[in-house]
Parts: structure tokens; sequence; C-alpha cells
């Protein structure tokens, strides 16, 4: 008598990990959904923020407060720009949800949500970046920072709304630049590239157009944190990074009275430092993400990364950032490499 027995089941292959950018193609995907989270995002700004003001001016009629409320100086209009820029978090979420069919956490990062102890990571890696930004900077001849002192009441009023919502403001682009554009492009193009590039120049123009240099330096600020953010697999440290350099910019804005002050409007010089520092923080995240195994796909899985493109490609940008600079701005004297 032959007994046969049963053939073992083969084990199912585990599922793909699916890379950040590509988050927003799921079962549900349509080309349209995109444009359509997009038209919501734009037109939701608005419509939250006069809904807001309504309210906010019927509560001062019932209280009999002045009527010129939204007319208190520089800090009132600060706080209600880093308010608007901070409206894109919520907004960002329900397009993903509502629109795309999608988990709203999937915006956040690979695992559905912020990776806070990644993200505490990233801003003590921002932090000493910063600092040596703004000690180089401050060795350039006039370095120095024309300053109106505007009181200490006005100042700490101002300080205050940096501190309190200048991380949602931050925050704010980092969901709509880095998050919702990157996975948009990525719904619909297997190819990271296109959606960084095309956020990149997006995230400069959406800072008003300055020296030519101050546009390359934030379109440039924005592709090294879209690289960053597909590498690690979510948004921290494009977050980290945004937040420390506006609470540090727009606080010294506050001090010495030059919130008026493009952005975008700085010398060549000053670009190049900026841009060489956000580099060397891009190559210190990946560098970090990679010896710590912090998630960059979706379940608990690793994408195969270019380990050539990572180590490689943030020296050859300041590389070529610094060659740009001397070509093209003759009066940016070459570095020195060895000393006569």
């Amino acid at each position: 008598m032959t007994i046969t027995l049963p053939e073992s089941a083969s084990p199912t292959p585990a599922p793909a990990p699916v890379p950040y950018h590509r988050l927003a193609r799921t079962d549900r995907h349509r080309w349209w959904r995109p444009l359509l989270g997009t038209l919501l995002i734009m037109v939701g700004v608005p419509v939250v923020l006069i809904g807001g003001f309504g309210a906010a001016s019927a509560v001062v009629w019932l209280l009999d407060g002045p009527e010129d409320f939204l007319g208190g100086g520089p800090e009132v209009e600060l706080a209600i720009t880093m308010v608007t820029l901070g409206l894109l978090i919520p907004l960002t979420l329900l397009a993903a949800r509502w629109v795309q069919r999608r988990p709203a956490g999937t915006v956040s990062s690979v695992v559905g949500r912020l990776r806070w102890r990644w993200l505490a990571t990233c801003l003590l890696v921002a932090v000493p970046a910063l600092v040596l930004h703004l000690g180089v900077l401050s060795l350039l001849p006039g370095g120095g920072q024309a300053s109106d002192w505007a009181g200490w009441e006005r100042v700490a009023a101002g300080l205050a709304v940096v501190v309190l919502l200048v991380p949602l403001q931050a925050a704010g682009e980092e969901y709509l630049f880095r998050g919702w554009m990157i996975q948009a492009f990525g719904s619909w193009i297997r190819s990271p590239w296109p959606g960084v590039a095309v956020s990149s120049v997006l995230f400069g123009l959406a800072h008003g157009w300055g020296t030519g240099w101050g546009m390359a330096d934030l379109v440039f600020f924005g592709a090294v944190t879209a690289v960053v953010t597909i590498r690690t697999g979510g948004l921290e440290a494009a977050i980290a990074l945004h937040v420390v350099n506006n609470v540090a910019g727009i606080g010294l804005g506050v001090v010495t009275g030059t919130l008026d002050a493009q952005q975008a409007d700085v010398s060549a010089r000053a670009a190049m430092i900026s841009m060489c520092v956000t580099g060397l923080y891009g190559g210190v995240v990946l560098w970090l993400a990679r010896r710590r195994r912090v998630e960059n796909g979706t379940g608990h899985g690793s994408v195969g990364n270019d380990d050539a493109f990572d180590l490689v490609s943030i020296p050859l940008w300041i590389f070529g950032a610094y060659l740009a600079v001397v070509t093209v701005a003759p009066d940016v004297a070459p570095v020195s490499c060895c000393a006569a």
C-alpha cells in the first residue's frame, strides 16, 4: 500500500516594499485623483481662512473689541501667514484620505505616521548645521545684519509667534512640496525624479523671485530635502531642517526688524554657503539613516537604494555649486587648496 504525503504548501512571497514616492499608487488610484486633491488643497486654504476670520470677527464683535483687530502690526501679519501655511497639513492629509482613498498617515512616512524619534535625531543634526551656516556667514565681509530694534514688547510677541507657529508653517510646506507633490508624481510615474524636479522648482518660485543665486539656493534646498525624504521614507528629515532654518531666520528677522527682506534675495557667496551646509546635512542624514536602518519602504522592508548615488551625489552637488559660483560670479575668488 502506497501512502501519498500531502505536498507542503510553498510559502507565499512577501510583497515587495513600496517606496515613499509611490505610496499614492494604490488599488484605488485613478489618474485624476492627484489633480482633484491638489484642487481641494488650493481651494481649501482660502475657504478655511475666510471661515476662521468670520468666526473671529463675530467673537470680537460680541465682546465689543476693536474692529481692526487684524491690523495689529507685523506680528499679526506674521501669525496669519504662519497659520495659513500651517493649514496645508490638515488639508493635505484630508486630500490623501478623502480624494485618494488611502491612509492619511502615508503622506508622513512609509509607516503611516511621523516617526518622532527619527525627527528628533534629524533636529539634532540640523541645529549644528545651522550654527555652522551662521558662523561662516558672520565671517564674510558685510556679514553683519542691519538692525531696527522695535522694543522688547514687540520682539517678545514676534518671537512667541515664531516659536509657536513657524514649526507649523515649515511642516505645512513640507507636506505640500515634499509630501503631496512628490507622491502625486509618483502615482503617475515610477521614477522619483520628475516629482523631485517639479516640486523643487515650485518650492523656489513660491518664495518669490529675488536674486538668481537666492532662487538657486531655494531650488537646491528643495532638491536635497526631496531626495532625503525619498531615501529615508518620510518627511521627518526635511521638516527638521526646514523648521530649524525658519525659526532661526524669521527669529533673526523679528529681532533685527528685517522681516520684509526677501528670502530669495541673497548674494552668490551666501547662497554658496547655504547650499554647502544643506548638502552636508543631507549627506549626514543619509549616513545616519543607513546606520540606524531607518525604514524607507512599506511592510517593515527596505527599498534598495543606489548606495553610490547616496554617497557621491551630495559632494558632487556641493562641488558643482561651487564651480558654478566661481565661473558665473568672477568676484568670488576660488578657495585655495594649499597655502603658498
